[in-house]
């Protein structure tokens, strides 16, 4: 069985740790392989490799910087369907979903490297009175890149390029959930030794990382619990700190949409990687009048993701991570039906190997009920059925959490109207849409910190000032000459 190492200074180095954690493939419930469960001193020798390679990486041309990180994308490209059959064994993600994540994350990496080449990583402004001033962003220092189970490595390669391209060095935490395909990945990036160091662990190396006094930006992504310890740690250290957290994103469906098209896009978004998305639809408000009609198609609909192979071609529903998480899943179906919802679909743990649970239609649920304000992270799609398209945003807009929404309308009022979800994204009849130029940040119990285009070399860059004052002019004096001073020529 293998054993997982950190990569520390471009060097693959046992832990300090004496304890040891498994990491179980939840399709076959299998071990597969085991990581140190992280300590201190780990954290300590890998913020040092970062510290002492910062210095000359971010003395490297802005050009020289981003020739670097598009090279190692080109290599991680090459080897994609490797790093997708591995987040597939780790974590679950059938293999040819993990694949278009994959590579919609290569090519934000490309694209928010190259954003570095336009920049204003120093601006020159001239006053009216002659004097100047000159804008430099620095980069932070040594950044600690906290990174979630359920995407592995697009999460890595979503906030490294501009931390990278900035100039700052890194240090990377993966979810000790799924720490396997981001330790290939460390294989294939061709960087500086100790530009980007890897520590292994659960938070007894995540704690550390978070409070190490050589950390200028923690880029953390997980739950509110743990974000909101993160925040704490960060602000008593003074140290910048990127939280994007928890979400319990709602849908808005108007009384004139296509019901079987929508019911489609409402499926994909409340069961696609088994629900287990920061934005995954988890609460549905309906109007009344096509909600009988919208609970039947998005019940054909359900059937789509069928438990099976994730290696199987076209397939989009897999396990859920493991034991501790479909439990979750489990307990709020549960407590919803207690409390008066009616399964439509689903709702029961599968007699079969692996951490499955189906695809779950619920309605009559209220928000006395845990799968209404809890976030769920599984394929659980509760419906809520609403009077008018105003009704729905007012629920919708009814929560601590405000990561992102979507609103499926023909109205172009209420497309208008459906900004006023307090939430990072709204979406309009296309969920997860937008590209690298989009600008958000979490709402509400869902973070805090912008971050896309431009933003996020904002957060990855201190800026300072320095003045230049014109050279004072000298008045003439009583015993001062009119002549003009003229050198004599040779």
């Amino acid at each position: 069985m293998k054993t997982l190492q950190n990569h520390i200074g471009g060097t693959w180095t046992d832990s300090h740790s004496g304890s040891f954690l498994d990491l179980v493939n939840p399709t076959t419930e299998e071990t597969i392989a085991q990581l140190p469960a992280g300590s201190p001193d780990d954290v300590d020798q890998a913020v040092g490799a970062a510290v002492a390679a910062h210095t000359a990486w971010a003395a490297l041309p802005v050009a020289d910087r981003v020739a670097r990180i598009q090279a190692s994308a080109g290599r991680i490209a090459e080897h994609a369907d490797e790093l997708a059959e591995l987040e597939y064994r780790e974590m679950g993600k059938p293999v040819g979903l993990g694949r278009m994540f994959l590579d919609g994350a290569i090519a934000t990496l490309k694209a928010s490297a190259a954003e570095a080449l336009s920049y204003p990583f120093e601006e020159n402004l001239s006053l009216p009175d002659g004097s100047r001033t000159r804008i430099l962003r620095h980069p932070v220092g040594v950044a600690a890149l906290i990174t979630p189970w359920n995407f592995p490595v697009p999460m890595v390669l979503g906030a490294l390029g501009p931390l990278l391209a900035a100039g700052n060095t890194v240090v990377v935490k993966p979810s000790e959930r799924s720490p396997l395909a981001t330790a290939r990945l460390f294989e294939l990036l061709d960087l500086p030794a100790g530009v980007v160091n890897l520590v292994l662990g659960d938070a007894r190396a995540g704690k550390p990382l978070v409070g190490h006094e050589h950390v200028g930006l923690v880029h953390f992504t997980g739950s509110v619990a743990a974000g909101r310890q993160v925040g704490a740690e960060s602000g008593e250290l003074l140290h910048r700190a990127i939280l994007e957290l928890g979400g319990k994103d709602p849908v808005v469906v108007d009384a004139d949409v296509d019901v079987a098209a929508t019911a489609q896009a409402v499926a994909f978004g409340a069961f696609v990687n088994t629900g287990q998305i920061c934005t995954s639809m988890e609460r549905i408000y309906v109007h009344q009048d096509i909600a009988e009609a919208f609970v039947d198609a998005l019940v054909e609909a359900s059937q789509a993701y069928a438990m099976g192979d994730g290696l199987a071609e076209g397939a989009m529903f897999g396990p859920l991570v493991d034991e501790r998480q479909r439990s979750i899943v489990h307990h709020h179906v549960q407590d919803a039906v207690s409390r008066g919802a009616t399964v439509r679909t689903g709702g029961q743990i599968p007699d079969r190997l692996g951490f499955f649970y189906p695809a779950t239609v619920l309605t009559n649920v209220d928000d006395t009920m845990l799968v209404m304000t809890e976030e769920t992270f599984g394929p659980i799609a509760p419906i809520v059925v609403v009077p008018t398209f105003e009704e729905g945003l007012k629920q919708a807009s009814g929560t601590e959490f405000g990561l992102a929404a979507t609103v499926f309308t023909q109205n172009p009022k209420h497309m208008d109207a459906a900004s006023r979800i307090p939430a990072g994204v709204v979406w309009v009849n296309q969920w997860q849409g937008g590209g690298p130029e989009r600008l958000y940040e979490p709402a509400g119990a869902s973070g805090m910190g912008a971050t896309g285009s431009s933003a996020a070399y904002d957060a990855a860059t201190r800026p300072a000032s320095t003045h230049i004052a014109a050279a004072p002019v000298q008045e003439p004096t009583a015993t001062a000459t009119a002549e003009p001073v003229v050198e004599a020529s040779r």
